[in-house]
């Protein structure tokens, strides 16, 4: 099942995760800003100790080996496997075999958050539920103080690798020690506050991290906010975009398929819920509710945890004491059909989505090495579940051509880069790639007629347009084209040209305040 987990990844040049291109971009600037000087032109790499680190730290032995676009892959390749043994690890020591239900599980190894390519994140997740099978072993084998000497190193890594593994660690080791501890003492008049109180004592081995995290997050260089609290409609939303990829029919089908076998088996007389297992998912629960959706500026923090707090739940159905072997091989069939099924269908989205890549990138062979490059990138106002996958795009232009992509995030503390490249002036960092058709309710993407007409021409030598909406032709006045593929296309900048006047008609429904500063943009235009 781990190996056929890593079955959708292996046609891909690039594995087609949302964020991934970008997180490449930042590796290459990690990799070569200290032979590459024009590099430092524009961005700031410095190495400090975050909670963020995992691929980061990966990339500096294994690309010197590989190069960067397969030690990245095999990286990703990495995480559903590592997903898979440790689902399958866990079940295993809780149940004392790995029974044929857990097969529901597996498919949350293609999960949201992972083809979001919140990488760092994933792995570190991947880490921390084969770490806690490693715990229930040497609890179970009674190796309780190797345990509590080997989980202070285990505890930093993962930390280390993303704090959110870190944490789902700890909420599951907690709660797996509180069952053994429940179990130890036979009086129920001392359960109720000595199997907390001896769990917290064995789960203090995992508690190091918490000074890292304390210097990290006060350090003044750290910025981001933290809010958005009890958004109930958010968090139903993340839940059910647990399996959210490609076809919304199918992906509802996938979550509705996994809520169906869990009320099966609380109704079934031949299955049973795990109480270690039971209690985790509840305690996981119990945080994804109390998270809010923003984390240090960080978005998405809860939406992360929904697929997990769904595995663990299934993961802890298993079949009763003298079961029937045919009960048990009609479960074993559902299982794999309901993974391999799910497994074929990310296959055949994973090799669409390389097919749109190769046909994008293929622009960036008539792009020359270092050259300042501005990308918008098409986007809609309108929910799709399908996202396009290009957001990102623009950091393997950096990534293949060390050329300036203004996609990447600049969130100090959060990451290593920031950027720093004053001439762009407003179209340096995410999310100023991002384009639309009309102004976005809620977003900063600008309207793609905005964007061509205000973007410093004397900052950037090429414009890559990618998939944009329509627009007038007429505002491409100035640029060059040297590659064209259906809408999108590579312009050199003409920087001898006057920039285009913006129509009113090309801002759409703007609002009386757009208009006027689309009138002042106009006269600026003509007084140069």
């Amino acid at each position: 099942m781990a190996f056929v987990a890593a079955i959708p990844l292996l046609w891909p040049d690039i594995p087609p995760l949302v964020d991934l291109p970008g997180h490449m971009g930042r590796y290459r600037v990690q990799l070569s800003h200290d032979r590459v000087p024009w590099l430092n032109d524009w961005y700031n790499f410095d190495w400090q100790l975050i909670g963020n680190l995992g691929i980061d730290l990966l990339i500096e032995p294994l690309e010197p080996l590989f190069g960067l676009e397969a030690a990245v892959k095999l990286i990703v390749i990495a995480i559903p496997v590592l997903i898979a043994t440790g689902l399958l690890w866990i079940a295993r020591e809780v149940h004392g075999r790995i029974p044929a239900t857990a097969l529901f599980a597996l498919p949350i190894v293609y999960s949201f958050p992972l083809h979001f390519g919140f990488i760092n994140f994933a792995l570190s997740m991947a880490l921390a539920l084969n770490a806690f099978g490693f715990w229930l072993r040497l609890a179970r084998t009674g190796r309780l103080k190797l345990r509590a000497v080997l989980f202070v190193p285990i505890g930093l890594i993962i930390w280390i690798c993303h704090t959110y593994g870190w944490g789902l660690l700890g909420v599951l080791a907690f709660s797996g020690e509180l069952i053994r501890q429940w179990d130890r003492h036979p009086d129920w008049r001392d359960r109720w506050w000595k199997a907390p109180f001896w769990a917290g004592i064995h789960c203090l081995s995992l508690c190091p991290p918490v000074l890292l995290m304390l210097a990290w997050r006060s350090g003044g260089h750290v910025g981001g906010t933290t809010g958005d609290w009890f958004n109930w409609r958010a968090k139903m939303q993340w839940f059910t975009m647990a399996f959210r990829d490609r076809w919304e029919l199918l992906d509802m089908a996938t979550l509705a398929a996994s809520l169906l076998v869990m009320v099966y088996a609380m109704r079934h007389p031949r299955l049973e819920y795990s109480r270690h297992l039971a209690i985790s998912a509840l305690f996981l629960l119990a945080v994804y509710l109390l998270l809010p959706r923003i984390v240090f500026g960080s978005a998405y923090a809860d939406m992360r945890l929904a697929p997990f707090v769904l595995g663990i739940a299934l993961l802890a159905i298993r079949p009763k004491a003298g079961a029937p072997m045919r009960h048990a091989a009609l479960l074993a069939a559902a299982g794999l059909a309901f993974f391999g099924g799910r497994m074929a269908a990310t296959t055949y989205s994973f090799w669409l989505y390389d097919r749109t890549y190769d046909r994008e990138l293929a622009a960036l062979k008539r792009l020359p090495q270092g050259a300042r490059l501005i990308t918008f990138v098409g986007e809609t106002c309108r929910y799709e579940w399908m996202m396009s996958r290009l957001e990102h795009l623009p950091g393997l232009a950096l990534s293949r051509k060390l050329a300036y992509s203004n996609d990447q995030w600049s969130m100090a503390g959060a990451q290593l880069l920031t950027v720093r490249y004053p001439g762009a002036r407003g179209f340096d960092h995410d999310p100023s790639q991002i384009v639309t058709d009309v102004k976005c309710a809620r977003e900063w993407w600008r309207p793609i007629a905005v964007a061509l007409v205000r973007f410093p021409r004397d900052a950037f030598d090429y414009v890559w347009v990618i998939q944009p909406p329509a627009y007038d032709r007429r505002l491409e006045a100035g640029l060059v084209p040297v590659w064209r593929s259906g809408t999108s296309a590579l312009f050199r900048v003409d920087d001898r040209a006057r920039p285009p006047q913006l129509m009113m008609q090309d801002l759409g429904p703007y609002g009386p305040e757009m208009r006027q500063r689309m009138h002042a943009i106009n006269a600026l235009n003509r007084a140069s």
